[in-house]
C-alpha cells in the first residue's frame, strides 16, 4: 500500500461490496468486484460468504451475465451500519 493509504477492515469491506450492489442495478460481478477496489480472490472470499449467508442473492440475468441484488437481510445489516436506507 502507498503512502497515506489505510487498510480496509473485513466490515468496511462487507459494507464497501453492500453498498456498491445496492448502487449499481443488475449489478454483475466484475463490476461489484471494480467497482469495491478488491483483487478477484479478495472479491470472491467476501462475496462467497454474503451469499451464502442470504445478504446477496440472485438479482436475474442481464444479457448472458447472472446479476446480484441486496437481500432484505444485507439491507438491514447496511442500515445498521449507517448507510443508504433507499434503493
Amino acid at each position: 500500500m502507498g503512502k497515506g493509504t489505510k487498510q480496509r477492515s473485513r466490515w468496511d469491506i462487507i459494507l464497501d461490496l453492500l453498498k456498491v450492489i445496492l448502487e449499481e442495478k443488475n449489478a454483475k460481478k466484475t463490476r461489484i468486484m471494480q467497482r469495491s477496489n478488491l483483487d478477484w480472490r479478495s472479491f470472491k472470499r467476501y462475496f462467497d460468504f454474503l451469499v451464502e449467508r442470504g445478504f446477496v442473492g440472485d438479482g436475474g440475468n442481464a444479457g448472458e451475465r447472472k446479476t446480484y441484488e441486496v437481500r432484505r437481510k444485507g439491507r438491514i445489516s447496511n442500515e445498521i451500519a449507517g448507510g443508504e436506507k433507499d434503493a
